[in-house]
């Protein structure tokens, strides 16, 4: 005869927890995904190129960061912190609004140019050819929210009376914009740090003094 202790045996411990615990570094596949975008743009960048980069299966990335939409709102976020945030620390940082350009404009020549990883910006490459609405609409959001910071920081430069009070405040917040992001692009197509340094120093010619 046999016992319900030889039953339980031979099938295995009954205790045993259903399921298998997450086998990869959540934030190193999320690293990996931000390298992706960033180099492929979001629509060039399909689930199959994420999960063969991530090194893992579509059902993990699913169940850890939901749809390629969903990931690459978590992709742009941390991006942002990790390597997009050196605009927002110049113009919180320095002194004036003339310095906090020209420092956003030299540190972007560094950051769009860094060795090992993709060049230019995520957020200005990621929308080229972009066909999602939503994904198109929510980039387009951040560049102007970016503008919108930088004219904010002009606009207070104005009232320090360190620039003329009769500039025109969008303008010169646009053309710094528009700076940045042909920065970005120059930086794919393979220009040095040292030529858009160069050209950040023109830039910076055109800025009136008080």
């Amino acid at each position: 005869m046999v016992s319900s202790h030889d039953i339980k045996d031979a099938a295995g411990p009954a205790s045993k927890p259903r399921g298998r615990p997450r086998s990869f570094d959540r934030e190193t596949a999320l690293e990996k995904a931000i390298l992706a975008f960033w180099e492929h743009g979001y629509e060039a960048t399909s689930v199959s190129d994420l999960t063969q980069v991530m090194g893992i299966g579509a059902p993990s990335l699913y169940a850890a960061f939901g749809d390629k939409r969903s990931l690459f709102d978590e992709v742009v976020r941390e991006y942002g912190a990790r390597y997009g945030s050196f605009g927002d620390r110049a113009l919180a940082e320095e002194p004036t609004a003339r310095a906090a350009v020209e420092r956003m404009l030299r540190e972007a020549a560094a950051e769009y140019t860094e060795p090992g990883r993709p060049h230019g910006c995520l957020i200005v490459h990621a929308a080229t050819n972009c066909t999602t609405p939503e994904v198109e609409e929510s980039l387009r959001d951040r560049r102007n929210a970016n503008i919108a910071a930088i004219e904010s920081r002009i606009r207070s430069g104005v009232a320090a009376g360190e620039l003329p009070a009769d500039i025109d405040t969008a303008a010169l917040a646009r053309h710094t914009g528009a700076m940045i992001q042909g920065m970005s692009q120059q930086a794919r197509d393979g220009a040095t740090k040292e030529e858009l340094e160069a050209l950040a120093e023109l830039a910076m010619r055109i800025w009136p003094r008080s």
